[in-house]
């Protein structure tokens, strides 16, 4: 199972790529396995100001439907709209072109509670 080291994690399996004041967040390839066959994916919280642990949207697959947490406190600024044509994307690639949005960080310090990819693989049993 893919766990990039150059990563952080949540809790809740997803995935922060940060660069500057800017991270990137999508959800792990553990989450994307566990959920099934991603159907469809809702951000309707584009150019919105959110807390960290706040929902920003949901990721529906054949079997359910989950809520996607903020990692991070701050303004989404750009959602993958290529997940709304081909939302297997977060299967095929989670890392890379199923990512789900970038926010402005609000608060960096908030960046030392998210997960290394060791924690994250304790946390999964990996």
């Amino acid at each position: 199972m893919s766990i990039p080291a150059n990563l952080k994690y949540t809790k809740d399996h997803e995935w922060v790529s940060i660069d500057g004041d800017v991270a990137t967040v999508g959800i792990t390839h553990f989450a994307q396995k566990e959920l099934g066959d991603i159907v469809y994916v809702e951000v309707e919280t584009l150019d919105q100001t959110l807390d960290k642990d706040e929902v920003f949207g949901t990721v529906e697959a054949v079997k359910t439907v989950s809520d996607l947490f903020l990692p991070l406190s701050g303004e989404i600024i750009a959602f993958n709209e290529d997940l709304e044509s081909t939302p297997e994307a977060v299967n095929s690639d989670p890392y890379g072109a199923g990512w789900m949005i970038k926010i402005k960080i609000a608060n960096a310090s908030e960046i030392d509670s998210l997960l290394s990819d060791e924690a994250y693989k304790k946390l999964i049993g990996a």
